[in-house]
């Protein structure tokens, strides 16, 4: 790098016609295989799944998926995968991205955003507690052919929850 040289950190929407920057991405960072309906559902999500590129090179992702909660009114926030290569992680691009997805979830008034994390991922976990997520519970053979085969869920409340009458 160029002494002085300002490097940018920007992000792009998934769109079709970069879909496949996503897939491999995902297949250099995750050990697994993600279907049709991960893809189909990032892009549905529209702005709250994001391609991280360094200096114009694609090396990072978030995918998020819009879900109804149990109650059905609200919407939250289902992080599918958040992941920088190795060599571009420690830049700030992963903040970057988990910051952009819970900016929007304060601008949509969306509460909840939460995901799924392998239980001895402890880099991972002690990302997202750094962002105020939270283990709020254990699932016991959660992953197929990856051990452990458990995972913890992270959750984290970005606006009050409404309260029940």
């Amino acid at each position: 790098m160029g002494v002085g040289r300002e490097v940018s950190i920007s992000l792009d929407g998934v769109r079709d016609k970069n879909i496949m920057q996503l897939k491999k991405l995902n297949i250099a960072l995750f050990p697994v295989r993600y279907n049709d309906k991960y893809y189909a559902d990032a892009l549905a999500s529209g702005e709250f799944t994001k391609l991280a590129y360094y200096s114009d090179i694609c090396v990072g992702a978030i995918a998020c998926r819009l879900e109804k909660t149990e109650s059905g009114g609200q919407v939250r926030v289902y992080i599918m995968t958040l992941g920088v290569l190795a060599p571009y992680r420690g830049l700030g691009i992963g903040t970057k991205l988990l910051n952009h997805v819970i900016d929007l979830c304060s601008k949509q008034n969306i509460s909840e955003v939460y995901l799924h994390v392998q239980t001895n991922n402890e880099d991972a976990i002690s990302f997202y507690k750094k962002y105020g997520f939270e283990i709020t519970e254990t699932i016991k053979n959660y992953y197929t052919n990856i051990t452990p085969p458990d995972c913890y869920v992270l959750t984290r409340y970005t606006a009050p929850s409404p309260t029940k009458k």
